[in-house]
Order: structure tokens, then C-alpha cells, then sequence
């Protein structure tokens, strides 16, 4: 490996790492935590619907639709942010509609059971 490619790498590493959303600042590390909601949402898809809460999912939703559009406001604008809350709302979104199905579901079941 010449110097010149290894100067190259070093200096796209040192780039990396002195950005002002790099490593060495917390818009790094916030959305590299964030992604535990998502692994808890997936998590979740598992269960049944009726576990689901409504009120935590509503605010998964809300809150990753907000700081998504968040993200890509501020400067520098944070492109890692932005991805981790897109996926935060899209797994709120989908146990929303989990919910929501099985209520409907539900009140379907009532309509068609007859009164005695």
C-alpha cells in the first residue's frame, strides 16, 4: 500500500471522525441509541395486538415524524437522525394499524354475534 493511499483513508477517517455529527459529538451517539426503540418496536410485532399499548404507540409515531422532519432542518442537517426516527415512525405507524385492524376486527365480531 502506497502512503498516498494510506494518507487518503486517514484523511476520510480523520474527516469522519471530526465532523460535527461524528463520533466525537452526541448527534452521533443519540440516534445510534435511538435504534433501540426500533429493535423494541420490531420486537413487538410479535405480540398480539391486544397487548399493543395505543398511547406508546401513538407517541413512537408522533415523535419520529416530528424529529424526523427535525433532522433534516438543523445544521449540520443529521442524516442518522433522520433515518433512526424514520423508522421509529414506521414502526409506530404499523402497530397503530395492528390496533386499529383488531378493533375493527373486534367490533365486526359484535355486529355479527346476534343479542339473546
Amino acid at each position: 500500500m502506497s502512503s498516498a493511499a494510506g494518507a487518503v483513508s486517514q484523511s476520510a477517517f480523520q474527516k469522519f471522525l471530526n465532523h460535527p455529527a461524528g463520533p466525537k459529538t452526541i448527534h452521533f451517539w443519540a440516534p445510534a441509541a435511538k435504534w433501540a426503540l426500533v429493535i423494541a418496536g420490531v420486537g413487538d410485532l410479535s405480540r398480539p395486538a391486544e397487548n399493543l399499548s395505543l398511547s406508546q404507540n401513538v407517541a413512537l409515531a408522533a415523535t419520529g415524524v416530528i424529529w424526523s422532519r427535525y433532522s433534516l432542518v438543523i445544521i449540520p442537517k443529521n442524516y442518522s437522525l433522520f433515518t433512526v426516527n424514520l423508522f421509529v415512525a414506521a414502526t409506530g405507524l404499523t402497530q397503530l394499524y395492528r390496533i386499529f385492524d383488531y378493533r375493527r376486527g373486534l367490533k365486526a365480531e359484535e355486529k355479527s354475534v346476534p343479542k339473546q
